[in-house]
């Protein structure tokens, strides 16, 4: 699959998602805001009826007084009288609550101030009845029911009785209008979110499907790369094994066919040292014959003079130059012959302790250590399957450069330590040396290249070998260090290492 498809199809998945994820929301919204709306209208629609209720009530123990008074006042018995009395305590707790239903509504507060108002003219006339019948003027107190029979207060009651009524019940009729409303919008949202999800849900299921099946014709396409590969991989490591085998072998007849002049070379060094001794003794014999100058004791060395001595000195040096240029040839010959032996070694893979390995590297090197007064810390350290020869050329290397390019003057410590990480062991050697110049942190690790001041015995193959080692065990290797801070070098391995995979990278 191209990249470009790739890039369109997931930014295709991730609005898709968010599409749904907006959905949900909106939806989740609405029908929340949609739910709180109908259950406040339902709330009101409830409060409509509970008012138009209490004006019902209202009116009913209006009524229940005024029949008991006129009871009452025709029989004088106490149980109409108790009657009356209780209508007439109800009728205040039942004014109260229906003021604070109506207290929203300006037009119900007015009407219901002046049912209250009737309703306590017409309380005070039962009251004035009651006292005339306790006083026994009948007369008087029918006389008294006339009078209020004729007043218009009975009409204004029922007339504003009835209108809170009809207002509540249109109060009543919008309220449940909008109840409903709310109700069906908050279905038609609910239904509409939900075919939008079971939209999005199809769109999500073709969209899988269809991934599915290209990520099942990408792992097939893979699956055959892969036999090419490793049929590609397994021609090309033969052709690289062989060639490698043909550069060890070059390598090491090269330094045979090296080392056969070097040693000639070196012999024709030594035989032109000792006719120096015999050319320059017979030129200064006759240069003392020259200026008749008394011949030397016998058995002495007749000194030269002059331009004969200087003409001596610069042979010497010359010679000597020669002879060291001989010497550090043949280290690097020997080193090559050594790189090419460990190049054809099969490593072994044993389970080894590195903590032990590493204090019989350091039992090895206390005398250079207590030289130079240097301290070396070894940290717990995990047992790791690995080749022991090549651990021990790993961590001997890198010990003895530490205690090598140490300060001088500075008492030295080197630190080794190690942690475990996704099934390799991390080893650190630190020390508090003279440290290397980050510009050098690759060119240390090149072969005959060497860093920094050349105060030291070298030949510039020792990190160069260790990394080459550290590779073929399957790790990595760097460094960290600034100059005159120190340096930490990092190798990290396998804790569990196969050579089977390993050791034809030579």
């Amino acid at each position: 699959m191209a990249p470009e498809v790739r890039r369109r199809r997931t930014l295709g998945q991730v609005l898709l998602l968010s599409a749904g994820f907006l959905v949900l929301v909106a939806v989740s919204t609405a029908s929340v805001l949609l739910v709180n709306k109908a259950r406040s209208d339902s709330a009101w629609v409830v409060h409509t009826v509970e008012a138009e209720n209490q004006i019902n009530a209202l009116l009913l123990e209006v009524r229940r007084a005024e029949s008991a008074a006129r009871a009452y006042l025709l029989t004088q018995g106490q149980e109409f009288l108790n009657d009356h009395e209780a209508a007439v305590a109800a009728i205040g707790p039942v004014l109260e609550k229906l003021h604070g239903l109506v207290a929203d509504n300006p037009a119900q507060v007015e009407n219901l101030a002046t049912l209250r108002s009737v309703i306590e003219t017409r309380l005070s006339q039962f009251d004035r009845e009651k006292l005339l019948v306790a006083r026994g003027d009948l007369a008087a107190a029918i006389a008294l029911v006339r009078d209020a029979g004729s007043t218009s207060s009975s009409k204004t009651m029922r007339d504003t009785a009835e209108a809170m009524r009809l207002e509540e019940e249109r109060l009543l009729a919008l309220r449940t209008a909008n109840a409903d409303a709310s109700q069906q919008l908050a279905a038609i949202v609910t239904i509409t979110g939900s075919a939008l999800v079971v939209v999005l849900a199809i769109i999500s299921v073709l969209l899988v499907r269809r991934s599915t099946r290209a990520r099942d014709d990408a792992e097939a396409q893979l699956r055959e790369s892969n036999l090419n590969l490793e049929a590609t991989v397994d021609e090309r490591t033969a052709d690289l094994r062989e060639a490698n085998e043909e550069i060890q072998r070059f390598a090491y007849i090269v330094s045979h066919d090296l080392r056969s002049p070097l040693v000639n070379i070196m012999g024709f060094t030594s035989e032109l040292d000792e006719l120096r001794n015999d050319i320059f003794r017979r030129i200064a014999t006759l240069a003392r014959a020259a200026s008749d100058a008394p011949p030397p004791a016998e058995g002495t060395e007749p000194e030269l003079e002059g331009a004969d001595q200087q003409l001596s000195e610069d042979f010497t040096e010359a010679l000597g130059f020669i002879k060291s240029s001989i010497a550090k040839m043949d280290r690097l010959i020997s080193a090559i012959l050594n790189l090419t032996r460990e190049g054809r070694r099969e490593f072994v893979p044993v389970r080894v302790d590195t903590r032990e390995l590493i204090e019989g590297i350091v039992s090895t090197l206390a005398h250079q250590a207590a030289e130079t007064d240097t301290t070396i810390r070894v940290e717990p350290l995990p047992a790791i399957v690995s080749d022991r020869l090549a651990l021990e050329q790993i961590f001997s290397n890198l010990i003895d450069n530490a205690i090598k390019y140490l300060k001088p003057g500075v008492p030295g410590d080197i630190a080794i330590r190690a942690r475990t990480k996704l099934g390799f062991a991390i080893f650190e050697i630190t020390d508090n040396g003279r440290g290397i110049d980050p510009r050098d942190h690759q060119r240390i690790f090149d072969l005959f290249r060497r860093a920094g001041t050349q105060d030291r015995p070298g030949q510039g193959i020792g990190l160069a070998h260790v990394r080459a080692l550290v590779r073929r065990l399957g790790g990595t290797m760097s460094v960290a260090s600034e100059l005159d801070q120190g340096s930490t070098f990092t190798i990290t391995l396998p804790i569990n290492w196969n050579a089977s995979n390993r050791n034809s990278d030579r």
